[in-house]
């Protein structure tokens, strides 16, 4: 009997809605939700690799264990697979996991510049500045450690010259952090071409942070 069905569902529907709000282009990105435990072992559900999403069914979406080992579903998980283990072990406040591949946030991974805090809703709910994970090559441990790292306690982290990971208690949540980051980085670099970048103050920073704490305790 097929277990998971509605959760691999749901994450069937938000990897469409990634692609659709033009947050990956063909196969690229992966898209996870964490699952309750089972017999002892932690779950994810996690989209394929190498699929169209518009071409899988809830049943292409794999359950694998956070050492990558499979549970159910014929196709192999995301080659990013152990990534997404990587953060659920470090955050246990993290429910679902975007990795995508947004052209402004891909423009800052490229050009190794961090996303300062620069708008409200970006601090609220992103944690503040976005860092840059130093580049690993994909699917490699040396990537999982130093997301990570660089993602802290925030909700967004941009990778060099790869892409972005964006968080959340859930994959709504998850989605919304994705493009609240790409947002704010299209913000940064078409301010930064206009010759003036102002920042948030330090003050209003704290301000944003401390809702966004509550906000994470709260969910």
């Amino acid at each position: 009997m097929t277990r998971w069905l509605e959760e691999r569902q749901q994450v069937l529907e938000a990897s469409l809605l990634m692609e659709k709000k033009g947050l990956v282009v063909g196969t690229s990105g992966n898209v996870s939700r964490r699952l309750s435990a089972a017999e002892g072992r932690d779950l994810m559900a996690i989209t394929p690799s190498r699929r169209y999403y518009d071409t899988l069914s809830a049943e292409d979406i794999v359950v694998v264990d956070f050492e990558a080992e499979p549970v159910e579903g014929d196709l192999v998980p995301s080659a990013e697979t152990l990534l997404h283990a990587a953060i659920y072990r470090a955050r246990t406040d993290v429910g679902a996991v975007f990795h995508t591949h947004s052209v402004y946030a891909s423009a800052l991974a490229v050009a190794g510049r961090e996303l300062p805090a620069i708008l409200d809703d970006q601090v609220v709910f992103l944690g503040g500045g976005i860092s840059v994970a130093p580049y690993g090559l994909p699917a490699s441990e040396e990537l999982s450690t130093n997301v990570v790292s660089a993602l802290g306690g925030h909700n967004a982290v941009i990778l060099a010259n790869h892409g972005a990971v964006a968080v959340g208690r859930d994959l709504r949540r998850a989605l919304t952090a994705a493009e609240l980051l790409e947002k704010a980085s299209q913000v940064y670099v078409m301010a930064a071409s206009l010759g003036q970048v102002n920042l948030l103050p330090p003050d209003i920073v704290e301000v944003g942070q401390a809702f966004f704490r509550m906000l994470q305790e709260q969910e």
